[in-house]
């Protein structure tokens, strides 16, 4: 069955990629950009088939019309794509707050702005799949140098826990992708580097040397995982999380093994606190 893909962030990585193979299974794809001109040879391959779009997902206002827009010339939107985002790295106490905020307008209130305006059309039409790309990021954490992106892409996921429930009853169904490294231009031309003061140069400064680290680049390839997410989209029986990559399954499963552990261990401690449970607490035995 032919869907309709709304997608953002349109003209490079994932959000290409995930463009190029929608239209290669047969799919139509509103496709938003802040250039939408250089999807022209997109446009030129595949015509009417997919919709170029001028969006900056920073604009609520833009992102209602360009929805509607999609919406009007297809007659449904059956997957919405919040992919657009980037990342700036230095340390958060020489990074300025308004780098902090403007991350964080792309990579939270992008995904907000789009993921709000485009409950009702999919609330009339009975259903769709909302796709969030986060970032293993947002579910491990703890990259130095990063704050502000880490911090939208945990937003991300807590922000689209509600949405799911909000929303199931309608027939949306949420997915947040959790990618690790892959071939993008993430820490490419649209990553600025500050400067990295020499205290930190063991731990921001590692860290941004290591996603440069080598001319082949990650592991991660764009296209097997734009037609991995195509091919889920025709499922029934989606994951509410998805990592992508090896490192990000192998980073996910250690994370929720560790917090579970760590629960696990501390579970007296916590109940504890309530009125009615057994006190003083019951502390584990020190490491």
């Amino acid at each position: 069955m032919q869907k309709t893909w709304f997608i953002t962030g349109s003209t490079r990585g994932f959000g290409r990629a995930l463009t190029v193979a929608a239209l290669e299974a047969g799919d139509r794809v509103a496709a938003t950009a802040r250039r939408p001109e250089q999807l022209d040879d997109l446009a030129a391959r595949y015509g009417d088939r997919i919709l170029p779009l001028r969006l900056d997902v920073t604009d609520p206002v833009r992102a209602s019309e360009a929805l509607r827009e999609a919406h009007e010339r297809f007659g449904r939107l059956d997957v919405i794509v919040n992919n657009a985002g980037y990342a700036n790295v230095s340390p958060i106490e020489t990074t300025t707050d308004d780098d902090f905020r403007t991350q964080f307008e792309t990579n939270f209130w992008g995904v907000y702005h789009v993921s709000k305006a485009a409950i009702p059309l999919l609330r009339e039409q009975g259903g769709g799949l909302v796709i969030q790309f986060s970032s293993v990021g947002g579910r491990v954490g703890g990259s130095p140098g990063i704050a502000s992106y880490q911090a939208a892409k945990f937003a991300i996921d807590g922000f689209s826990r509600v949405l799911r429930a909000e929303t199931a009853p309608f027939g949306i169904r949420v997915l947040v992708v959790e990618p690790s490294g892959f071939r993008t231009d993430w820490a490419g031309a649209s990553m600025e580097v500050g400067d990295i003061p020499a205290e930190y140069d063991s731990t921001v400064g590692r860290m941004n040397r290591r996603v440069r680290q080598s001319d082949q680049g990650p592991a991660g390839d764009p296209v097997r995982a734009a037609e991995i997410l195509v091919a889920l989209s025709r499922r029934d029986d989606l994951p509410t999380n998805l990592p992508l990559g090896a490192t990000a399954a192998e980073m996910s499963v250690a994370q929720d093994r560790r917090l579970l552990d760590s629960d696990l261990a501390w579970a007296p401690v916590s109940r504890s606190a309530d009125a009615d449970q057994p006190y003083p607490a019951s502390f584990p035995p020190a490491t």
